[in-house]
């Protein structure tokens, strides 16, 4: 909690109303100084989005190890001995964003030059294989592509669009390493995974409210159900990614990352179950066979927009 001093002043600064103790009767303003140091800010900004260290670490806890438990309890009222799913799911937002801006990148670290020269052949030949047979893909310089586009017959040249996207991974190709283009895909995917949470869940819970009974659940139901869904996934890739960049950089113990991943993957994919099913209430089978559904569902709309993300990366980069 705040520990600034009381004002001497008793009118409140946000609705001039009478303050006799620490907060404003009328707008619950805290009656402090409204000049603070950076310090104070930070430290506010903490004990604001935690709403004090025991609702805080009880809606972790519950969110990790009980499923649905936030949810039920929030809609039934009891909000305040915990944090808002709203402000949960912003707080580990910008925690995640904190730490994979600060945790350096050891991607280069773990990447050969030798064994990406044996698994990429760009910009000097692109292997193609198709059903039955080998095909190689010659990629041609801009100049080439220009005179077609010009010069050559009309079955030869190119669309409007396939001709931008050529003309942008050759581009990539031109400006980049076969090391640096690996690194730069793989760090996209990283950081972008918060941003694709956050543009599925309002779509998320829409495949929720078109799976259940309409006049049962409102959409703000499923809304908030899946807010406590998707702060249980961020958190989850936010404790991998801890372990990986800790324990995982320490190569005699690097197993026990390994291990931890695994049981961090397992008990994400399975977590959407027990959560669906003791909300909703429904029978096992009832709510296993849609949490299924709606976990292939979602999940190949994320696998989708994560690979629309990667590769507008790619193509702008420079």
């Amino acid at each position: 909690m705040s520990k600034s001093e009381i004002r001497k002043d008793k009118t409140c600064l946000n609705c001039r109303h009478v303050v006799e103790q620490k907060f404003c009767p009328n707008c619950g303003q805290e009656n402090s100084d409204s000049r603070k140091t950076f310090h104070h800010l930070f430290v506010h900004f903490f004990e604001d989005l935690t709403h004090y260290e025991n609702a805080f670490w009880k809606t972790i806890r519950n969110l990790l190890f009980k499923p649905s438990t936030l949810t039920k309890e929030y809609l039934s009222g009891k909000r305040l001995s915990y944090l808002a799913p709203v402000r949960l799911y912003i707080f580990i937002s910008f925690i995640t964003f904190l730490l994979i801006a600060l945790f350096p990148n050891r991607v280069s670290e773990s990447l050969n030059d030798k064994d990406i020269n044996s698994k990429l052949e760009m910009p000097e030949k692109v292997q193609l294989q198709t059903f039955n047979e080998k095909t190689h893909f010659e990629l041609k310089s801009m100049k080439e592509i220009d005179s077609i586009q010009k010069y050559g017959k009309e079955k030869e040249k190119y669309s409007d669009f396939k001709y931008w996207i050529y003309k942008k991974i050759v581009n990539v190709t031109e400006h980049n390493t076969k090391k640096e283009i690996v690194e730069k895909f793989l760090e996209s995917f990283v950081h972008n995974i918060p941003k694709i949470l956050f543009i599925i869940m309002p779509f998320f819970a829409f495949f929720l409210w078109l799976f259940h009974d309409k006049k049962k659940w409102y959409y703000f139901d499923h809304g908030i159900f899946t807010l406590h869904y998707f702060s249980f996934l961020l958190l989850i890739f936010l404790i991998l990614f801890i372990i990986q960049e800790t324990i995982g950089a320490i190569k005699p113990i690097s197993f026990i990352a390994d291990i931890l991943n695994f049981v961090g993957i397992a008990w994400m994919c399975y977590y959407f179950y027990p959560a669906h099913h003791r909300f909703y209430g429904e029978s096992r089978i009832v709510s296993f066979t849609k949490s299924v559904l709606l976990f292939f569902i979602n999940f190949f709309f994320i696998v989708f927009l994560l690979t629309f993300y990667v590769f507008y990366t790619f193509i702008n980069l420079h």
